[in-house]
């Protein structure tokens, strides 16, 4: 007995010591990131900074120079509304009226730097604010999380950019909720945030929904008394605003500009006008209230208090006259609610709400006429959501600490051994969320196409590089572009047929295998569309550093653009793309690589002969269109060729090899549970350990998702049709599956 307590001790001495290694591997790792995402605050800080300093003067600060500049409004005699360039309260101007004795110069530093430390304040407010529990890793990190996005939020930039005072109110009521503890002085802060911006009164109604009365009646009685002292000291003003004005509506710019993002804007936009658009403006902003403030004493009860304040600042939005830009930070703060009883799904709702917070609504969706009232309106829309519609989970709820865990592929060992495998992510059984990836794929097109057109090089730059490569095709003797260019414009049909081609089925080809994958096929979607997206960045990388004129672009070698037209060289006209195209961009063709992307994709997945066959005729097309319109050089497809290449292999290396799936696991795997039975061949047998390490020897990798045809590109080989010996299974490099905890990330 003594002998087995000596046993057990040594063991639990050895699992401590293990136990606090890890800890103290994971303690280093968290100070670690955290160092990183403080250095990522101040650099971005620094360049916030530098981007409203380094403007003109006439162009920085723009209503900060409105107010308090030589020839602004609390410089001048008469009424703060005189021409309509002021939008604040009395009371605003009231406390930014001393800062007129300040040089200019040196006001618009100090306020640049005062606007970054109040940024910084609310960051640490809303990470502290965090509903319970919160785990360590997130305490740690949450902070310079907070404070980076708040950063990068079109309203911070806004705000900063314009020398607006919007960053102040919201603080004051984080203050007052979260910081100040008692009632009185929280109500307050309540109270003067209103003062700034009446509608933010709408707290003070939360305040008494949730008990707290003691604040509430605060909050109005500080409302008052600022409002009554700006209306001792300014009585023509307060009047102008409050009376003539009604709370201010109507004041800067047009209300039915794109900048106001409220209800009443967006009816404006829409054609509505008059007592018609007035009386439906107040029925829709009382039920958005109703609705949002009933939704936020619901989560203020369950404790989610941040989630309660974002909401009630939604509904701020939405129901106010106007909700300028840099008045939307209360849509930011909605992220920190949880949507979704999956893992998978869990970060669909923070990547939403921050798409539309960071970028312009022109980013988020393509300029088609009948998405305009949604791309105008997005702002809106997201505020609309988390006050009203959004999900958000209550935390008694038994998916809040452990959500559905995601369904994992078992990873297994590379066909190649000596290549080094970096598995950056696990592959995943499940089709992912497709509001998630439109907004993706929308988002990275945008920007391939805004740096693809930043690319710009010198015209002689591009036609020096021009010659070069038709000097290299000379010495290779492959340089048939003029004969077949030539060949072409002299057949009409078949050159209004190439001239279709290029202009059609670039982008329609690709998008139509994505929509199809994503249907059928979702677990092949993934590394898909991860290829592309690799071997169109790889491009992009390209086009910056190796500006090249294409032939129908290059003077002297006679050949002829039969898409265009004949061209100046000095001033190419195509059409309306004339502004927004970078027609140096030519190698490596993407037109060729994403078309060999297609044929290899269709080749390795299409389920029919004949599909394969039809899914090789599109690349041998397209390098047929791209040479006979003069629009690409030979060498161009080498390099499309090379990049789609790399993005197949970088796929590969980051996530791992792939198997075949059999013909009778087809249907389960299309529902996320393929994979399971382990079976591996092409012929249908039932899986076993043995076949399992027969698809390893005949280079069928083992699939991310248990999806059909989901084989790794590199190893795109046809099956041996003869059986190979049977070996035992090489044991599996994880768990099969993982406690739910592990892989929820708690």
């Amino acid at each position: 007995m003594e002998r087995w307590e000596g046993r057990r001790s040594v063991v639990n001495a050895d699992h401590s010591v293990r136990g606090d290694a890890v800890a103290d591997a994971g303690a280093a790792g968290s100070g670690l990131t955290r160092v990183l995402l403080w250095l990522i605050v101040a650099a971005l800080a620094v360049r916030q900074v530098a981007v409203v300093l380094r403007q003109p003067p006439d162009e920085r600060l723009l209503d900060l120079e409105t107010w308090i500049g030589e020839s602004g409004v609390l410089h001048v005699t008469g009424s703060l509304y005189d021409g309509g360039r002021f939008s604040g309260t009395p009371f605003a101007g009231l406390v930014l009226k001393p800062l007129v004795a300040s040089a200019q110069q040196t006001l618009g530093v100090a306020w640049t730097f005062g606007s970054l430390l109040l940024v910084v304040a609310l960051g640490l407010v809303a990470a502290r604010a965090l509903p319970s529990p919160v785990g360590r890793r997130t305490a740690l990190l949450a902070a310079p999380v907070a404070i980076s996005l708040l950063m990068l939020s079109l309203p911070v930039r806004n705000a900063l950019h314009l020398g607006q005072t919007s960053i102040l109110p919201v603080l004051l009521v984080l203050l007052g909720w979260f910081v100040v503890r008692e009632h009185r002085a929280a109500g307050v802060l309540v109270g003067i945030a209103a003062a700034f911006q009446p509608v933010l009164l709408l707290f003070a109604v939360l305040l008494w929904l949730t008990g707290r009365r003691q604040a509430s009646v605060s909050a109005g009685a500080a409302f008052a008394l600022a409002t009554a002292a700006a209306w001792a000291a300014a009585p023509k003003d307060s009047w102008t605003y409050w009376v003539h004005h009604l709370a201010g509506a109507g004041l800067g710019e047009r209300p039915d500009s794109l900048a106001n993002q409220s209800l009443h804007g967006a009816l404006l936009r829409l054609g509505l006008e008059g007592p018609l658009e007035i009386a439906l403006f107040l029925v829709i902003a009382a039920a958005v209230a109703v609705v949002g403030l009933r939704r936020a004493v619901r989560y203020a009860r369950d404790g989610q208090m941040l989630l309660a304040v974002a909401v009630t600042g939604c509904v701020v939005v939405a129901v106010s006259p106007t909700a300028w830009q840099h008045q939307l930070l209360w849509v930011l703060l909605a992220v920190v609610g949880r949507v979704g009883k999956r893992a998978s799904d869990r970060l669909v709702w923070p990547s939403v709400v921050l798409l539309a917070v960071t970028l312009p609504g022109t980013m988020l969706l393509p300029n088609i006429g009948a998405l305009h009232p949604l791309r105008d309106n997005i702002l809106l829309l997201a505020a609309l959501g988390a006050a009203c519609l959004a999900p958000f989970l209550p935390r008694t709820s038994p998916y809040w600490q452990h959500p559905v865990p995601t369904d994992y592929a078992k990873p297994v060992a590379a066909r190649w051994r000596r290549v080094p495998l970096l598995p950056f992510w696990r592959r995943v059984r499940t089709r992912p969320n497709l509001l998630l990836e439109l907004l993706l794929i929308r988002v990275v097109y945008d920007a391939y196409a805004q740096v693809r057109l930043a690319a710009r090089a010198g015209r002689p730059l591009a036609e020096e590089h021009g010659r070069q490569i038709h000097a290299i095709e000379q010495w290779l003797h492959i340089d048939i572009e003029h004969w077949v260019n030539h060949a072409v414009v002299e057949i009409d049909w078949l050159r209004e047929f190439f001239d279709y081609y290029y202009s059609t089925f670039h982008f329609i080809v690709p998008l139509t295998i994505l929509g199809v994958l994503y249907v059928r096929r979702p677990a092949d979607y993934r590394w898909v569309r991860s290829s592309i997206g690799f071997a169109t960045l790889l491009a992009l990388v390209g086009f910056w550093l190796y500006p090249l004129a294409p032939p129908r672009l290059m003077p002297g070698l006679g050949f002829i653009d039969t898409v265009h037209g004949v061209q100046d060289f000095a001033k190419p006209d195509y059409g309306t793309l004339t502004t927004v195209t970078n027609q140096y961009a030519a190698m490596p063709s993407l037109h060729f690589g994403w078309s060999l992307w297609c044929g290899v994709v269709i080749v390795m997945l299409a389920p029919k002969l004949w599909m394969k066959a039809l899914g090789l005729l599109h690349p041998i097309f397209t390098i047929a269109a791209i040479v006979a319109t003069a629009n690409h050089w030979v060498l161009d497809a080498v390099g499309g060729a090379l990049v789609v290449s790399l993005g197949f292999g970088l796929t590969y290396l980051l996530s791992g090899p792939r198997r075949l799936a059999a013909g009778g696991e087809r249907g389960a795997g299309e529902t996320g549970k393929a994979g399971e039975t382990g079976s591996a061949g092409r012929s249908g047998e039932t899986g076993s350990a043995g076949e399992t390490g027969k698809s390893r020897e005949t280079g069928e990798a083992e699939g991310a998702d248990g999806e059909p045809g989901a084989v790794d590109p590199v190893e795109a080989e046809p099956a041996s049709t003869e059986a190979a010996p049977v070996r035992p299974a090489a044991p599996a490099l994880v768990p099969e599956r993982e406690p739910a905890e592990k892989l929820a990330g708690t």
